[in-house]
């Protein structure tokens, strides 16, 4: 009989541990300043790319990790230390899989070793794709790229919206219209290099969770990139909207691939990754502080009322794991999503997050609602993983859809 196992192999055991030894050595002390502050935790990145964290090498050894596990298992930790934080250090890989997902080998080799730049000169990088209008709708975007042939030019103009490391980042990479009369099929995605003229940060926003990781609109106004920036050359894009025109005009025919929803795809597993390990990080608190307080002359952890809260808490936590895994695995080895396991790893995973951590808080009581005690900061982060990225509702929606083949609305 052929070996299944769902154990790390040794190699992964040494990463998990190191990432684990990071987050509770670096990250989680710092957690709580940058959330008060809530900046960019520059020095936490720094030495993130120290130790080899935070660079293209150390992403690209988990990317291709042939179990497929290398990705969620990072994420997993060191969202465990901090979503905030997290995120600030690993903001950039959504832009450098939108450069994966829609870009040629010259462009991937040229462009993502740039977003991370190196451990004396840090930089981050921007997916930018949401914007005021066009959120989960994202064939009501209005940013438009027009093609100015005799240069050899595309000219970006619109607001983008939700980017994280939006305006701070070196590299941009910008989902625009460049075919308004297909859609979300006549989208493209553009490399905005450094120093760009005309692209600027708009609002920051001050929000409800994961404050330490900077997120911004995008202003584009007449930004002009070279014909090499964008993402799959023109040839190729061509082609896909000659495609989606005769599909149109077909009233049907293949699916045409859409350059945000490639990302989306792409990366919903590992949200769902980083959903796992804010909850985790809850429940173990949660744990920890169900077995130490004492009430009534015993430890909460006696009642039944704790205790099956905490073991239902772990089981969830244990489910939505199994399902990232298993899409990751999927990812990897090429199967097709058919079931919409992607979405499924993301939906589950989220929610459970946002539950965990809401229960975390219940066991501690007063104490878990107030900023001495981690879980209040979990609960507030734990709110982002059923928003971005598509929202549970998306999600669900997607899955109906792919089961049924039906057009649900």
């Amino acid at each position: 009989m052929a070996e299944f196992t769902l154990e790390l192999n040794d190699d992964q055991k040494q990463v998990r541990d190191w990432l684990h030894g990071f987050a509770a050595d670096v990250i989680r002390p710092a957690a709580s300043e940058w959330d008060e502050r809530e900046e960019t935790p520059w020095p936490v990145i720094q030495e993130a790319a120290k130790v080899g964290i935070y660079s293209l090498d150390f992403y690209a050894q988990q990317f291709f990790d042939p179990t497929g596990l290398g990705i969620p298992m990072a994420m997993e930790e060191l969202f465990w230390g901090d979503a905030g934080i997290a995120l600030s250090i690993v903001g950039t890989g959504l832009a450098a899989v939108g450069v994966l997902a829609n870009g040629t080998e010259e462009q991937i080799g040229t462009w993502i070793p740039q977003m991370y730049g190196d451990a004396n000169d840090v930089k981050v990088a921007a997916f930018c794709s949401s914007e005021p209008d066009a959120g989960s709708d994202v064939g009501a975007m209005r940013t438009r790229a027009v093609y100015d042939q005799a240069k050899d030019e595309w000219v970006l103009n619109g607001t983008k919206t939700w980017a994280t490391n939006g305006g701070i980042a070196g590299v941009h990479v910008v989902v625009a219209v460049v075919d308004a009369e297909l859609g979300s099929k006549g989208h493209a995605s553009f490399i905005v290099p450094p120093d760009t003229a005309g692209l600027s940060q708009g609002q920051k926003f001050k929000k409800h969770g994961i404050r330490a990781s900077h997120t911004a609109e995008v202003v584009l106004e007449d930004v002009r990139v070279p014909g090499h920036c964008l993402l799959g050359g023109k040839e190729k894009l061509d082609q896909r909207l000659a495609r989606a025109r005769e599909r149109a005009a077909a009233g049907g025919g293949e699916r045409v691939k859409n350059a945000a929803m490639a990302t989306f795809e792409a990366s919903r597993p590992a949200v769902g990754a980083m959903a796992v390990g804010t909850a985790r990080a809850a429940y173990e608190v949660a744990l920890d502080y169900a077995k130490t307080r004492t009430q009534f002359g015993r430890p909460i952890i006696d009642n039944q009322g704790i205790a099956f809260q905490l073991a239902d808490m772990r089981t969830q936590i244990d489910a939505a794991r199994l399902l990232v895994w298993r899409a990751s695995w999927m990812a990897t080895a090429g199967k097709p999503f058919d079931s919409a396991e992607g979405s499924m790893s993301k939906l589950y995973a989220s929610e459970t997050a946002k539950k965990v951590t809401a229960q975390a808080i219940q066991i501690l009581g007063g104490n878990g609602f107030t900023r001495e005690y981690p879980v209040e900061r979990m609960h507030r982060d734990a709110a982002i993983y059923t928003i971005f990225e598509g929202t549970s509702e998306i999600q669900r929606l997607v899955i109906a859809r792919t089961l049924s083949g039906m057009p649900i609305r």
